[in-house]
């Protein structure tokens, strides 16, 4: 949901055009926490109109590619995420910070899988339920070699990690290519 009203964020705009006010007298003005949200809503009103300012449909989606693409962009030209964003013609900029952190997270895969929960199948609730029952049942052997093979998956993780954290560019490169050679198989 979006703290501010598209009325809102247009009548903001339309006052710092008049070119009395500042980012910072009109943040201050209205109660905003900073200037950057207005100077953001005044960047994408001027490359895409009131029609940036709208209220987003939460189902657009945007390719694996694509995202990729817009972070490498950041990193080769030091580019700001609205500056991006508007490059790439997307009127929601905030929304390139949350693909860095699932980036940064879980890689390319984390990009790949759709945002929020999928509907829970009855086979799936009791799939669910019989899961708890033998997490109950497992013995200490079992609940030891479950415990080792999520330490592995951490140090697994933490090991990706400081590999992009060293080279971020080579990191995106290395795995870009290794998702066009999976797409690739896929499509065969």
């Amino acid at each position: 949901m979006s703290k501010y009203s598209e009325e809102f964020k247009l009548m903001v705009v339309r006052e710092f055009q008049e070119g009395k006010l500042g980012y910072r007298s009109l943040a201050k003005k209205h109660g905003i926490k900073g200037k950057s949200a207005i100077n953001r809503w005044v960047k994408i009103y001027e490359k895409f109109g009131q029609k940036g300012l709208l209220k987003k449909e939460h189902n657009e989606r945007y390719s694996v590619q694509l995202k990729l693409d817009i972070l490498s962009f950041i990193k080769r030209t030091g580019s700001s995420e609205t500056e991006a964003a508007l490059q790439y013609g997307i009127t929601n900029p905030p929304i390139i910070s949350s693909w860095k952190k699932v980036f940064l997270a879980d890689g390319i895969e984390g990009l790949e899988r759709p945002k929020g929960r999928l509907p829970m199948s009855d086979k799936d609730k009791n799939r669910k339920s019989k899961k708890t029952i033998e997490d109950k049942e497992m013995t200490y052997e079992q609940k030891l070699e479950r415990e080792n093979e999520l330490l592995r998956l951490e140090v697994e993780y933490l090991k990706k990690l400081r590999a992009f954290q060293m080279d971020p560019e080579g990191y995106l490169e290395k795995h870009k290519q290794r998702y066009h050679s999976n797409s690739k198989k896929n499509s065969n």
